[in-house]
Parts: C-alpha cells; structure tokens; sequence
C-alpha cells in the first residue's frame, strides 16, 4: 500500500484508473463536485472502489463542510451551514449550538454514509483571528478556542453518530494565515503565546482519529519551511506538543503554497512525518510519479489508518435526515 490518497477524474472510473488503482494500492481517495452526480452514481463508485481493492473499511473521503465548501449540493442532498452559524448560536446558547453542531453532523454523515464516503474533512479547528485571510471566515467556529474546541467535539460525534470518521484541520492552525494558501504560501510570525492560543482546539481533541496539515510557514517554530514538510513542525508541535498520535495527511499538494512537483512534494511530506500525502487531481502523470516516489506506507501508519477507518464503522444512531435536520433547524432558529 503507497501512503497516498488520490482523486479521480469522472463520474466513474477510467480503464486506465482502474488498473493504475489496482497497482499503486493507494491507502484511500478524495472525491469532488466532479465525481458527483446522483446518490446511485455516487454509490456506483465507491463500491467499484471497495471492489477494486477488496477492502470494505477503504477510506473514501471528501470536502462537506457546508457553506461554501460542499461537494455534494441541492437538490440531489441538502445544503449545509457553515461553522459560523453555530459560532452565532453559541453566542445565545452554548448547550443548544453544540446539540445543533451534533446533529448537524450527523446528517451530513447520513447522506455521505448513505454514498459509501467513510471521511469527512471537518471539523475545522482553527481559530479565527482579525485580519486574516477569508478563506477561513465563515468556515469556522470562531475566535474563541474553548468555544471552537466544543463544537469541533460535537461534529467529531456526530459524524461517528452517523458512521462517518472526522478530519480535525488545520493542524497546528489556520486562523492567522493573512494569505489564502490555495494562492501562495503564508506565512505567520506570531510568538510563541500568540501561537499557544491556535494549538488550544488541536490540544482538546488530540484523540481524533484523522488530522490533516496547513501549507503555512510558522516562523517561530521554523522559518523555513511550510508545517506540511517541517519534521520540526510535525513532529515537535503537532505529535509532541499538541500530543496527536492519530493518522496525519498532508492538506491538497496541488495547492500554490508548495512549490516544486507533486511527486516530489508527495515524498517530501511523507519523509516529514505526515502518514498520507493528498494528491486531488487525478492526473495521471503526477499520479505515476507520485507512486514512484513513495515508498510503502509504514507499519505505524498502517496502524493509525486501520484505527482512523474502524473508528466510526458503523453507525450508532439511525435517525431519519428529515428527523434530524429539523432537529438542528430548531435550534439554529433560536439566533
């Protein structure tokens, strides 16, 4: 197995795919916009995924958020708010806005599950800060880090409620990133104080099973490179001091934070410290060149990806979408 996740390219898997898959074995996938088409399509899929490498707990994930960051959109499947809706509420009613977080979750992981997609890439645990880059913005859960600490829990629940494993990201913190890292590279200059206050969420919930990276460079912890290939980073402040030991991967190595290619940023990721590189655009070359590069997925990683994958396996509560979506409506009507 090679320690990376890809995309694919279509509604459905190529020939070429198919056998390039087969393989490179590749630990898991990401799905966007265009591999989605219908709730059939979707599971057609996934289970051709499944099939491919005879693996029933595969990591299959994708990028619902809710807000602007969804995938998966009406009116196939309902639309989803972003963080700061609940933000919003907490400010009214905290018990309210992390029950409307929980079962906000749990729908998203009820029409994901229903799809065959086993990971979501949320909750985001970054903290807001004045000023920053509006990449993050609405997204989060605010600039409060006990308060974006409990509702990150709430959505990691939720998710496994509906049998669905959560991300938390951007490990160590997004928040003060002044520059969208999709864009160019950020980098943040705050002092070790400052910076203490982004770790806080990360810190909280360092059990979750699934963390994935920021492409930002932190200069008080190395001025050199982005977290995503600082084994100083990765190892001192996201293993060490935040004390995560679950399964790490890289945010997106397409992003124009990185330079240099992918194959080449897949290796350097890896050899960093994060257990999976993301490669999202299924293109063929980099794909091949990626494979090349790496080599097979350690036994420690392997370990946290079984782990990752059993976490959440099956869902512990079957309430009806239109149950819990009206639930959270409830809620979300109070602010």
């Amino acid at each position: 197995m090679k320690p990376v996740i890809f995309g694919m390219s279509g509604l459905s898997l190529t020939p070429d795919e198919a056998a390039f898959f087969r393989d490179a074995d590749p630990a898991g996938y990401i799905l966007f916009a265009r591999n989605i088409a219908d709730i059939a399509q979707v599971r057609a899929l996934t289970d051709s995924l499944r099939a491919l490498h005879g693996r029933d707990d595969l990591l299959i994930m994708i990028d619902q958020e809710g807000g602007r960051v969804a995938r998966m959109r009406p009116p196939v499947w309902p639309a989803f708010p972003p963080g700061s809706a609940f933000d919003a509420l907490y400010e009214i009613a905290p018990a309210s806005a992390i029950e409307a977080a929980r079962t906000n979750a749990q729908a998203i992981a009820t029409t994901l599950r229903e799809c065959g997609i086993t990971v979501d890439a949320l909750p985001l645990l970054d903290v807001r800060q004045p000023g920053a880059s509006d990449i993050m913005g609405d997204r989060t859960f605010g600039s409060d880090p006990m308060r974006v600490a409990a509702l990150g829990r709430a959505v990691l629940d939720g998710l496994k409620r509906g049998g669905v494993t959560g991300i938390v990201k951007h490990m160590p913190g997004h928040g003060r990133a002044l520059v969208d890292s999709h864009l160019e590279l950020p980098h943040v200059d705050a002092d070790e104080a400052a910076l203490a206050i982004d770790l806080e969420p990360f810190r909280t919930l360092n059990w979750a099973p699934i963390g994935m990276t920021a492409h930002i460079v932190y200069a008080a912890w190395d001025n050199t490179l982005p977290a995503s290939l600082s084994p100083t980073v990765l190892q001192n402040i996201i293993r060490d001091r935040i004390g995560f030991d679950g399964l790490l991967m890289s945010d997106d190595l397409d992003m124009k934070a990185l330079s240099g290619s992918v194959p080449e940023l897949a290796a350097g990721v890896v050899a960093a410290g994060c257990d999976l590189a993301l490669n999202c655009w299924a293109r063929m070359d980099e794909m091949i060149g990626i494979a090349d590069a790496l080599p097979d997925i350690t036994p420690r990683a392997r370990e946290r990806l079984d782990a990752a994958m059993s976490y959440a396996a099956t869902p512990t509560d079957d309430a009806p979408l239109d149950v819990l979506l009206a639930k959270r409506d409830s809620f979300l009507a109070l602010a």
